[in-house]
């Protein structure tokens, strides 16, 4: 596998999910008679595949789990989550006014499967896979928790970096010889920020601590859920993370992503009255790129770069049986990748790898076991070769009588390959970068470079592909639920629909026919898309259709003139895009022509959020009623029929979906 999981390309490096001829770890512990269970973040399917109507067999009950609660996406609003259990969709179980948040959600619902596995079968051993939703955007947290950090941040990204750094130092985290790396690109030294574009980062980084800190708190209760139940000493415990902070959020930062990518670029001064629903249910933010490479310490660039900052992240190995007293607390400077846990499981557990798994010849696990490190940490690394490939960018590392070497280039999207520049650094003298060799070591960078593509060819790397959003728009296999007619039809109840598998009408024209049954005190939702941040309702109030459009809580609303009728009724929403960011809504009752109004701002991309038939699934589009508001008369069927987009219109979908990956 390459680049972001579920991408698509057609060939073998990129099929959108784990090849089949590679068992998951679920798989071959499921096989060896562990109970699998996961809670959290999958990311793991095809885009297409992720509805109601799947299929299933790359979601997690397909590649090994027993059983499974989380969601299926890139991310998800931590507030009003797109949740599914095994392999249906579900409604969350609560509100942000009952108090609920994802993270916590988890932890229960993770804690409850060991729990029940271990009460009725205590002799049956559990694997547990727990990837939080946190920290990715958007940074969402309790008030409590957000509380807690206000004012944290005041002194900027300059003077906190600093701080970090030098507590790296005096923990011991970071070598006594590492250097801090300069500012990256783009990052404004912060005493030249003006006062409101400091004041509207601070709370986007207090944002994300308190992300941060109540995913700790929610790691603690698990870990104490372990304990209560008798099973954290043999329990092996694994806790890592996947990549380095994320660039996403620009040189400012994002108060919601939806708005950024559809070319709404508030700038900080535009936002300050808003601050304070920072963290909430209420936004969907990203902090801007000088918190990103603070939380980076000491290393320089982001998430999607091969450099340091993008691929060095911290683990947590804890075994109270299998590993030393003596050993509680010590730190191993050996280099590990990902691709070692899994041979280091199978180790300590007496595994092998299977050389079939249902009927399929395996793939070699390219990872080397790091268990002999674990009691014994002055033995050397067993994994002494490693490559990178992210989007085009590349890196290398490699042990050379004990210098341990990297070569890298960061890549920039359109330029060819052969034109990119390899940068070569001693990570052994100058873990954070700082220090090009490449010219001073020129044989030694073209050998690891030559190494690069040895390792790019062995392990089907290749050919390099730095397309990004460009892939959202492709339909690579047989089973798309989108139409090429791009007509679809509805009919309730229904699960709610995911994004990727709902009808797109984001930046084009299209129609909604609904054909239903009502009586006068019927009332409820139709069809919406969106959520409360932005979105699309059509609903029947007092009577009478209506649609509300709510660009970035810019509610334009229009109602039919005339009531429904009691009866057997046809109802017509028509959204006409007038301009490249202008439009028009208008409504028809039975063939009659009863409402209309001008869009002044219509979106290229209504929300990452999906669609729902009957009901507004999660935080409700509109302030007219309350979430799910549940149609209450009978509603035959829904029918979307989307217009035509153009390349550009499609592009600018694609984009925002990226944002969420």
């Amino acid at each position: 596998m390459r680049s972001v999981s579920n991408h698509q390309t057609g060939f073998p490096h990129q099929l959108g999910h784990i090849s089949n001829h590679a068992a998951t770890i679920a798989e071959v512990l499921k096989a060896a008679g562990y109970a699998t269970l996961c809670a959290g973040k999958w990311h793991l399917a095809p885009t297409n595949d992720i509805s109601a109507a799947g299929p299933f067999d790359q979601w997690p009950l397909g590649r090994g789990f027993d059983r499974f609660y989380g969601f299926l996406e890139g991310e998800t609003d931590q507030f009003h989550p797109q949740l599914v259990v095994d392999n249906h969709h579900i409604d969350p179980p609560g509100t942000p006014a009952d108090g609920y948040h994802l993270s916590e959600d988890l932890v229960d619902q993770l804690l409850q499967m060991i729990n029940d596995s271990k009460g009725v079968r205590p002799d049956r051993p559990f694997f547990a896979y727990l990837p939080f939703g946190a920290t990715h955007a958007p940074h969402q947290a309790p008030e409590s928790y957000l509380a807690k950090y206000r004012g944290r941040y005041d002194e900027g990204w300059d003077v906190t970096r600093q701080r970090w750094y030098e507590r790296q130092l005096e923990l011991g985290v970071t070598s006594s010889d590492t250097q801090l790396a300069p500012r990256n690109p783009g990052v404004e030294a912060w005493e030249d920020l003006p006062n409101n574009h400091q004041k509207f980062a601070c709370r986007l980084q207090e944002a994300f601590a308190a992300f941060l800190d109540h995913t700790d708190d929610q790691v603690g209760r698990f870990i104490d859920g372990l304990r209560k139940m008798g099973q954290l000493e043999n329990t092996i415990l694994v806790f890592l993370a996947d990549n380095g902070a994320s660039q996403e959020g620009g040189p400012f930062g994002v108060m919601h992503e939806m708005k950024f990518f559809n070319g709404v670029f508030d700038s900080p001064d535009d936002l300050i009255d808003r601050i304070d629903e920072i963290g909430g249910p209420h936004s969907h933010t990203n902090y801007p790129w000088g918190w990103a490479q603070c939380g980076n310490t000491p290393f320089k660039w982001y998430k999607q770069n091969t450099h340091e900052g993008g691929v060095h992240v911290p683990m947590i190995l804890h075994w109270p049986v299998g590993v030393g007293p003596e050993q509680n607390g010590t730190l191993r400077r050996q280099f590990v990748n990902v691709s070692d846990v899994a041979p280091t499981i199978y180790e300590l557990l007496g595994l092998t790898a299977p050389e079939t798994h249902n009927g399929l010849e395996q793939l070699p696990v390219t990872g080397r076991s790091f268990a002999p490190i674990l009691n014994a940490p002055d033995l050397p690394a067993t994994n002494r070769l490693q490559y990178f490939e992210q989007f085009g960018s590349r890196a290398l590392i490699a042990e050379d009588n004990g210098t341990w070497w990297k070569a890298v280039t960061r890549h920039i999207k359109g330029q060819s390959f052969d034109e990119d520049r390899w940068e070569l650094y001693n990570l052994s003298a100058d873990q954070s970068e700082c220090t090009d060799l490449a010219e001073v070591e020129p044989t030694k960078l073209e050998e690891l470079v030559d190494l690069w593509w040895e390792e790019a060819e062995i392990h089907g790397v290749l050919p390099l592909d730095d397309r990004t959003i460009e892939l959202f728009g492709s339909r690579l296999d047989d089973h798309s639920p989108h139409p090429t007619h791009r007509k679809y039809r509805y009919r309730p109840p229904m699960s709610p629909i995911p994004a990727q598998a709902a009808p797109s009408p984001s930046g084009r024209s299209w129609n909604m026919t609904a054909r239903l049954r009502s009586e006068s005190p019927d009332e409820g939702v139709l069809y919406a898309t969106g959520n409360e941040n932005s979105g699309m309702t059509v609903f029947i109030q007092d009577s009478h259709l209506v649609v509300d459009y709510n660009a970035f809580d810019e509610h334009t609303i229009v109602e039919s003139d005339v009531p429904i009728p009691e009866g057997e009724n046809v109802l017509l929403v028509k959204i006409e895009r007038t301009s490249r960011t202008s439009g028009r809504v208008e409504l028809a009752v039975n063939d009659l022509v009863c409402g209309s109004v001008e869009l002044p701002f219509m979106m290229r991309m209504i929300s990452s959020i999906g669609a729902s038939v009957g009901y507004d699934h999660g935080s409700a589009v509109s302030a007219r009623y309350d979430a799910p508001y549940e149609f209450t008369g009978e509603l035959h069927e829904v029918v979307i029929e989307l217009g035509a987009r153009t390349s550009a219109e499609t592009q600018t979908a694609a984009k925002a979906e990226m944002s969420r990956q």
